[in-house]
């Protein structure tokens, strides 16, 4: 007599896991809210700031610029001036391309005996700036006549502000800052809460030991709950980038190919995120301790890694932490992707760094991983 029973289809077993994860997903209102509802609301709120509040200008010397001049110590000593000092210049342009920067500025010393000693002021901007440029030349004219004022009655060098040159560059609006870094804020969190949470009650009820005592392969468990976790978030990501674009203008340089990119760096964070998710679910001893080992992993890199300002108002030893961190490298490569129209492929020191992230996760992952 033939035995007439089908081997064990893992896909099948797969696809069935998947499909319920999903459902069970949909099936609360709180994942939907907190997962895509939240972060347009976040985008909306700091997608506007930038406006308010008092004026202030970053500005740039060129390196041959002369600073033992009375008008470089007024330029230090104007409130609402900030000078930054730079060492790589393709950052300085790259700053003052994307509204960074105010200007750049270049004071030349005139030595020649035949006239008397001036310091013209060269200013260079674009119009990635215009916002801020307008009001800037004012105050540098404010600066000049308040030294000559001083100086009134004695012999002083005179001071020539020229008219600024402004470059026309492709406007670097405050969304296309903000809204990757809230793709990053809304995934870290999201992914890490539902993963941990889902992993850790399943273990709980002991429906991880009965697929683990199944015919069904370990890694398709994993795989089939986790990929419906991944899938979801990768829908919330999908919204936020479409409301962003057609509502907000954010900056999609190369259309649908900017768009999948973004995706497929999407799913690489997803996949870190997943791994530490489930180390954290394996590790609590209670679900009261999910919430404060994400905090613990999540907060630092939702303040240290560029989500909502620029690392760069950090302490020099500070950048240096920061830069190392998983969600600093998905934020800059966004970016980097969105706005500077870069491919995924030129992304390789970031995504270099989430790969040496990832073997470091999973092989945690691996030794402390529970079924029971």
């Amino acid at each position: 007599m033939k035995n007439s029973q089908q081997p064990y289809s893992q896909s099948r077993a797969l696809w069935a896991i998947t499909r319920a994860s999903f459902k069970a997903i949909f099936s609360n209102p709180s994942a939907i809210i907190f997962s895509i509802l939240f972060p347009i609301i976040f985008v909306l709120i700091f997608g506007a700031f930038g406006s308010g509040g008092g004026v202030s200008y970053r500005i740039a010397l060129t390196p041959d610029s002369d600073t033992t001049n009375d008008f470089y110590q007024g330029l230090k000593q104007t409130p609402v001036i900030r000078i930054v000092s730079y060492s790589d210049s393709a950052l300085l342009n790259k700053d003052l391309q994307k509204g960074k920067l105010t200007a750049i500025l270049t004071l030349t010393r005139n030595e020649d005996t035949a006239q008397k000693p001036e310091i013209t002021v060269k200013v260079n901007s674009t119009t990635a700036s215009a916002n801020t440029i307008g009001s800037f030349i004012p105050v540098l004219d404010y600066i000049r006549l308040r030294i000559e004022t001083a100086n009134a009655g004695i012999e002083q060098e005179s001071i020539a502000v020229e008219e600024p040159v402004i470059k026309e560059v492709r406007k670097y609006r405050q969304i296309d800052f903000i809204l990757p870094g809230q793709l990053g804020f809304s995934i870290l969190f999201a992914t890490l809460f539902g993963v941990a949470f889902t992993f850790f009650n399943l273990r709980e009820q002991l429906v991880l030991k009965r697929f683990y005592a199944s015919p069904v392969n370990k890694i398709n468990i994993l795989l089939g709950i986790g990929m419906s976790r991944l899938f979801f978030q990768l829908l919330s990501v999908v919204v936020l980038i479409l409301f962003g674009h057609f509502f907000m203008n954010f900056t999609l340089q190369q259309g649908i190919f900017t768009f999948l990119e973004i995706i497929a760096m999407t799913i690489i964070m997803l996949f870190l995120l997943m791994g530490v998710g489930l180390i954290f679910s394996s590790i609590a001893k209670s679900d009261t301790s999910i919430p404060l080992l994400i905090n613990l992993f999540g907060f630092p890199q939702m303040m240290l890694s560029g989500t909502f300002f620029p690392i760069e108002v950090f302490p020099k030893w500070l950048q240096e932490i920061c830069r190392v961190l998983p969600l600093t490298q998905y934020n800059d490569a966004v970016r980097k992707i969105s706005f500077e129209g870069l491919s995924i492929f030129e992304c390789w020191k970031e995504i270099g760094i989430l790969g040496i992230w990832i073997v470091i996760i999973y092989f945690i992952t691996a030794r402390v991983l529970k079924w029971e």
